[in-house]
């Protein structure tokens, strides 16, 4: 099967309280409290404008959205545990507010209705598809073979692999010699190809040795985390004016896009984001929105723009090479965005990455997730 999007691509510049390297836009970082469980969130009044003006809601249907994606994310995490092998996967629908649950096992549909979400019988489910991904990342893929990235769809219950215009069958091939049934394949052509931007300015934006900008991501109780394309280990950066500044202590690029900064003591984290009204959000964990949640994306080049989770663990292949384990949003973002915080609710989510588009036409963006950078470096959030 075959449909069409547009290529992704990567963007740099600095943002934020609390510097975070990435690809699209910055913010202030958050902490993870450690909690297993996250506390109902406060939706707070800079909030609740960015998402009703994201997505035409009153106030109140902003806020009722917060809570009942909370509600959501929380039935998601509890099924997924009791469920064990048979959980497929699960969305949220903004419409209805309700999530959906994929099982591979029609006996559990009942259990899955009780517990207040809507089963869906698929065939392969989550674990299957992720395990096609890794075979794929295994294989591996550039530009010049004409594919732009593939990941796990669960609400299509397939793996979607993206083909430059004009590649589709040579896509379709790599996937089959790499092993994947062609029934459980689907090619998405795309129009752009997915790059990395270096600008260097930010939201509350960091500068990289004095070369390029992005933006902060979330921050840690030593710095903050960001995008690993935004600067090797090792590389100083800082504010603008210089009244704060750090170093890369740690960078993943490819592979993984993640990045993090110590700061020095005249660099203070804070556990909030920038929501370019004049004011912040606060964060208060890090618990993984479903795909289907609203999302919010601060950057320091085009600020916050809201929009919905997509697919997550992509694997996007941009001309630096592939990244893997990305989530795909259909949220724009431009030059100097990269490292800027993704957050839904209250819950961090991730840092720009890349991807395609801009905020004049539209556009989609891949973010890398935060939990991931946390723990391969050891840092912890920072949490209001």
């Amino acid at each position: 099967m075959r449909k069409s999007a547009r290529k992704p691509s990567v963007y740099y510049t600095v943002g934020g309280s609390v510097l975070a390297l990435g690809v699209f836009g910055a913010v202030a970082v958050a902490a993870v409290d450690g909690a297993e469980e996250a506390a109902a969130p406060q939706a707070s009044a800079e909030q609740v404008s960015a998402i009703s003006e994201g997505f035409g809601l009153t106030s109140e249907e902003a806020t009722e959205l917060v809570a009942q994606q909370a509600e959501a994310g929380a039935l998601e995490s509890r099924l997924r545990d009791q469920l064990g092998t048979t959980f497929g996967g699960g969305w949220f629908d903004i419409e209805t507010g309700g999530l959906t649950v994929a099982i591979t096992d029609e006996s559990a549909a009942a259990q899955v209705t009780e517990a207040g979400a809507e089963p869906k019988v698929v065939t392969y489910g989550e674990d299957s598809l992720n395990e096609m991904v890794a075979t794929l990342n295994a294989e591996g893929a550039t530009q010049d073979q004409g594919i732009a990235g593939w990941y796990p769809d669960t609400m299509g219950d397939s793996v979607v692999v993206r083909a430059l215009e004009g590649e589709a069958d040579a896509a379709e091939a790599w996937a089959t010699e790499a092993g994947l049934s062609p029934d459980a394949v689907e090619v998405e052509e795309v129009a752009e190809a997915p790059r990395l931007y270096a600008d260097i300015i930010g939201g509350d934006p960091y500068f990289i040795d004095s070369s390029g900008r992005c933006s902060v991501g979330f921050a840690t109780t030593t710095g903050f985390v960001t995008a690993g394309h935004c600067g090797e280990t090792g590389t100083p950066v800082g504010t603008e004016d210089g009244s704060g500044t750090g170093t890369v202590t740690g960078s993943v690029f490819p592979g993984s896009d993640m990045g993090v900064v110590e700061a020095d003591s005249n660099w203070t984290p804070t556990g909030v984001v920038n929501d370019y009204e004049g004011g912040t959000i606060a964060v208060a964990g890090s618990e993984e929105a479903p795909e289907g949640s609203a999302i919010c994306r601060s950057g320091s080049t085009t600020g916050m723009h809201c929009g919905t989770v997509g697919a997550a663990n992509q694997s996007v292949t941009y001309p630096e090479g592939t990244v893997n384990g990305l989530t795909e949003t259909d949220v724009c973002a431009e030059p100097g965005d990269s490292g800027g915080s993704w957050i839904s609710g209250d819950q961090a989510q991730g840092v720009t990455s890349g991807g395609s588009g801009d905020c004049t036409s539209g556009g989609v963006t891949f973010f890398q997730p935060v939990n991931p950078i946390l723990e391969e470096f050891g840092v912890e959030l920072v949490t209001s």
